[in-house]
């Protein structure tokens, strides 16, 4: 078994090497799918949503694509402030800054919005209303949460890695969001 994970393992480096932006988006999608699946299952829910699920790893795949080239142009942003490329805790700081200015609001809008249509099925107007009401509260537990992984992923992962240790933990951060999300419509209805 041990052969067989390692194998898969160097045909995965491989790919990564050869083609970073599609393996990176491939696995988002996959991570993304795992992510809604448990997420589904852990709410209650007796038969995966198989819409549901096809329409998060499309949009992930979309986002993580979005994610990979606003974390080139960001580098490349230092590389302009400081006029080289350095390292350590103080840049990681500042693409940490950056990612929490530009991609974190934008991601949990979407999310909000794809959670009020998709998962729950509700009109445009009613998902509005409540992406109003609950947006400041999911925004501040995001800040609250995201700068810490990005700055572990900015100042200890090597840049190939960066994009699926953002997806893994984004696996988590989506099933913790849907089951509060569940859990908040259980005891409000």
């Amino acid at each position: 078994m041990s052969e067989l994970a390692k194998k898969g393992w160097e045909q995965y480096m491989l790919q990564l090497q050869h083609h970073p932006l599609r393996t990176k988006a491939i696995t988002a999608g996959v991570l993304s799918g795992i992510s809604d699946s448990v997420a589904q299952k852990l709410s209650g829910i007796q038969k995966l949503q198989l819409k549901r699920l096809l329409l998060k790893v499309v949009t992930l795949l979309v986002h993580k694509l979005r994610f990979t080239i606003l974390q080139e142009y960001r580098s490349r942003s230092v590389v302009i402030m400081y006029g080289y490329a350095p390292l350590g805790k103080p840049v990681s700081k500042v693409m940490v800054f950056l990612e929490q200015l530009t991609s974190s609001p934008l991601n949990n809008m979407m999310f909000l919005m794809y959670y009020g249509l998709v998962v729950e099925g509700r009109p445009w107007v009613q998902v509005r209303s409540k992406v109003k009401k609950d947006y400041p509260s999911v925004q501040l537990t995001s800040w609250m949460f995201w700068p810490i992984v990005g700055w572990v992923n900015h100042l200890y992962m090597p840049l190939q890695f960066r994009v699926i240790f953002h997806s893994f933990v984004a696996c988590c951060w989506g099933i913790f969001l849907n089951l509060r999300a569940r859990s908040m419509a259980l005891t409000k209805g």
